[in-house]
């Protein structure tokens, strides 16, 4: 995935919208952006970004 993962998680935070850890490995994280309202999956990526693995990690923690 490109550099822009954290902008594009951030952005979906920001409209309300709710997402979750699938997977998370060392190296990389599969996440799953759900809808605001049922928590349906609206689209799943998979980052090697940094900073997104260091939300992911502090989020399951």
């Amino acid at each position: 995935m490109s550099s822009d993962d954290l902008e594009r998680l951030q952005r979906w935070e920001d409209n309300g919208a709710q997402w979750e850890v699938v997977s998370l490995r060392k190296d990389s994280a599969t996440i799953s952006l759900l809808r605001c309202d049922a928590g349906e999956e609206i689209d799943r990526f998979t980052t090697s970004d940094p900073r997104v693995l260091q939300r992911c990690r502090e989020r399951r923690d």
